[in-house]
């Protein structure tokens, strides 16, 4: 008999746990997760009654898979147009609940005794609540229709992403062990860089890409392509310094903004859950039960920690972000709680041999402790909230109200601070792709050309390629929002701003002559008045080249098409409602969706007859059916049953019109009586009013609505009528009809 390598069999061994324990978990109506953990727990060598896992080695190479595919997944939920939907509210909850977390967990750690990063991490592990297991206790309480359900799930997108900027940061100080804040200002200098490269290059090339592709591109295709990019992703950010489930995170990200990102989430999902399982069934096999009883009083005050802490900061953060206490304590409340971050900052410890071996077990025994205290922290926000509300010093509770309205009711924008962010972010963004083409140019097609065109030559053309290149960069960055609304405005506003608006143009010219002059000295020694010149010449030429400018708009007008093709995919299907709905509320207006019924009166008709306009008030504004959108339909087009009709009209004329085409589609019980169908036999005689017709001159059809099915002639079986053959004397004909029509054909045939 063939041995069974290891590997297997100890997969066979996590797989039969793992399905024990989420069958079990499932009836008992708890999250999977922690299934898992048991599952693992079960399988480790801490527990003597079971068989163990004999090559843990090969387990954890398998477990670091699931993390990648856990942040790869996680990425493509996530969007970057999200993080600006969520609004102010939920970025400033989350930032003070994440600082004040990280502060919490290091001082409970330093009172303990731990070593400085036990306390680091320790923080970073207490500060992220788990979507997951929210998500599930929302589903479950029959909350995700309450408002501030809405706003936890924001704090939680947040949550999400400062988790992988956290995760970074905490690598660099592991691999540094330097936590000089020159050092970590670097390294956040560092991420946002290649954030912002990935993000911009990647939205531009991967959509065309796949669109390019699409007509090859079965599921298996585009499972392989999707997972090939995840992992190449993966490698760059290794290369780079970064963690790899950063590198899975941003891809992710990237796929989120595609049309195909709904049929890639569902086709890596299986793959995400068999190894995203054998994660977490990794976590429990790391957890020591003596090691759990000798830190008993660690995790009890850990679990204190993290229940009050979030409790308290998150209330705190939502209120500073100027919700009302109940909202804020309910949210508060609901994020009491660690899930799969936690786990996976403390396996990024134990890989980087930076944490102890007992922090492992206490997160894990403190993330299951928190877990099955959530649904009852949600119920309490309620009468917590009502309690500390009659408790509450009327002042503190007019202050709390003014606080609150005030801030939902201010909406001033001011038109500098509009101009310069978008200035800084042109800036920012175009200088990073410009400083990425230079390094690439300068190690690998500078080097070339001097290869091949030694000397003064090959610096030369060198040079003029690299500029070149990033020559539709540097123009937008000079020349971009020198004509929008804001800068035209407040030019023509007042004088005294038309100094610092020229100033704005001048700082951008001079940033783009500087990245000449770099180019230009590094490949050239010459004196530095003649780099200035010939910088300014070329900058002054790229500013007046018509190609160049349109070259610039169509680059990003491209890469902004890339960014909106999930969104203007899902408008034209009508999955998301177009983006002027928003602004029609304004004006008492909105659009809504109606579909005809199969049985309405109105189908067949068009909307010429149907006359809405004049009948409601409302406006039929686009057609959808199947795959195709009518968009602003004449009055010739007709309306088909289950076609969805997008119309626009106040509440009181859609409220009228939505009964109507209800009214329109009831049937009655008269009219299932009245259609029923039957079949009858007649004969042909001498007195028939049909002999000797044909079927088509007899008008049976078309003046009594009846069917003749069959005709039967003297000894001849059944036959099907010949239109153009006369009745017979002695034929029998087969009618089918309505009762009443056939019962009006047999009366009057003589």
């Amino acid at each position: 008999m063939s041995n069974l390598p290891t590997l297997i069999a100890d997969l066979a061994l996590i797989l039969l746990c793992a399905g024990i324990m989420t069958l079990l978990f499932k009836k008992l109506k708890q999250p999977l997760v922690l299934g898992y953990v048991v599952a693992g727990f079960l399988a480790s060598p801490h527990m003597p009654y079971t068989p163990s896992v004999m090559d843990t080695a090969n387990i954890k190479t398998w477990a670091d898979i699931g993390v990648i595919f856990l942040l790869f997944a996680l990425g493509l939920e996530f969007s970057f147009k999200k993080i600006v939907k969520v609004g102010g509210t939920a970025v400033i909850a989350a930032c003070t609940i994440i600082f004040c977390m990280i502060l919490l967990g290091a001082g409970v750690g330093m009172s303990f005794g731990w070593q400085r990063m036990d306390c680091i991490f320790l923080g970073g592990m207490i500060a992220m609540s788990s979507t997951t297991i929210i998500y599930k206790a929302f589903d479950d309480l029959g909350l995700r229709k309450k408002q501030f359900t809405g706003l936890v799930l924001s704090i939680l997108i947040l949550e999400d992403i400062l988790a992988i900027v956290l995760m970074v940061m905490l690598s660099t100080m592991a691999v540094s062990n330097n936590f000089e804040g020159t050092e970590m200002l670097e390294s956040i200098g560092k991420l946002l860089f290649f954030l912002i490269l990935w993000f911009v290059v990647g939205i531009y090339l991967i959509p065309e890409f796949l669109k390019r592709c699409r007509k090859l591109m079965s599921e298996e295709t585009l499972l392989i392509v999707s997972l090939a990019l995840c992992f190449g992703m993966v490698v760059i950010a290794a290369n780079t310094g970064f963690s790899a489930a950063f590198g899975a995170f941003i891809m992710g990200s990237i796929l989120a903004e595609t049309i195909e990102a709904e049929s890639i989430d569902r086709l890596v999902k299986p793959v995400k859950d068999l190894f995203g399982a054998i994660f977490f069934v990794s976590v429990g096999m790391m957890v020591d039960p003596a090691m759990i009883g000798e830190y008993a009083l660690p995790i009890l005050v850990i679990t204190i920690a993290v229940i009050v802490g979030q409790a308290l900061f998150g209330t705190f953060g939502v209120v500073l972000a100027g919700q009302p206490l109940k909202t804020a304590m309910q949210c508060g409340f609901s994020l009491t709680q660690i899930g799969e971050f936690a786990f996976i900052i403390a396996s990024l410890g134990v890989a980087l041999h930076v944490t102890s071996d007992f922090l492992y077990p206490i997160v894990v025994a403190v993330s299951v402790i928190t877990t099955f205290l959530t649904p009852y922290m949600i119920r309490l926000a309620e009468p917590a909230s009502s309690f500390v509300d009659r408790h509450l010093p009327e002042s503190w509770r007019n202050f709390l109200t003014r606080y609150s309205s005030g801030s939902q009711t201010l909406n001033h924008e001011n038109l500098w601070r509009k101009l310069l962010f978008a200035m800084a972010r042109i800036v920012v963004v175009y200088s990073i792709v410009s400083i990425s083409v230079i390094a690439l140019s300068f190690r690998f097609v500078v080097p070339f050309f001097r290869e091949n065109l030694p000397g003064f030559w090959g610096s030369l053309l060198g040079a003029a390629f690299t500029i070149l290149c990033i020559s539709p960069f540097l123009r937008a960055i000079m020349v971009k929002k020198n004509h929008s609304t804001e800068f035209t405005t407040l030019w023509e506003a007042h004088r005294a701003n038309r100094a610092p608006l020229v100033s704005t143009i001048v700082l951008r010219m001079v940033i783009a002559v500087l990245f000449v002059m770099f180019i230009i000295a590094q490949l050239f020694k010459s004196s530095i008045g003649l780099i200035i010149g010939v910088a300014i010449l070329l900058v002054v030429l790229m500013v007046l080249s018509r190609q160049l400018k349109k070259r610039s708009i169509l680059i990003e007008r491209k890469f902004f098409q890339n960014l909106r093709s999930r969104d203007v995919r899902a408008e034209y299907m009508g999955e998301k409602k177009p983006e002027y709905a928003g602004r029609l509320l304004s004006r008492d207006l909105h659009l809504a969706d109606f579909e005809i019924p199969g049985e309405s009166l109105w189908a067949g008709k068009t909307l010429l007859e149907l006359n809405l306009g004049k009948k409601y008030g409302v406006h039929v504004v686009s057609i959808l059916r199947g795959k195709r959108r009518i968009n602003i339909p004449g009055g010739s087009v007709r309306l088909f049953p289950m076609d969805k009709i997008q119309v626009i009209g106040t509440d009181e004329q859609l409220n009228v019109f939505g009964e109507d085409m209800s009214r329109g589609s009831y049937v009655d019980s008269d009219v299932f009586e009245k259609s029923e169908m039957t079949l009858k036999q007649f004969m042909i005689d001498s007195d028939c009013a049909f002999l000797g017709k044909t079927l088509r001159e007899s008008g049976i059809r078309d003046k009594y609505h009846c069917l003749i099915a069959g005709v039967e002639r003297g000894e001849e079986m059944l036959m099907t009528p010949d239109v153009n053959a006369p009745f017979e004397e002695g034929d029998v004909l087969w009618v089918v009809g309505e009762k009443e029509d056939v019962y009006q054909l047999v009366g009057q045939k003589n």
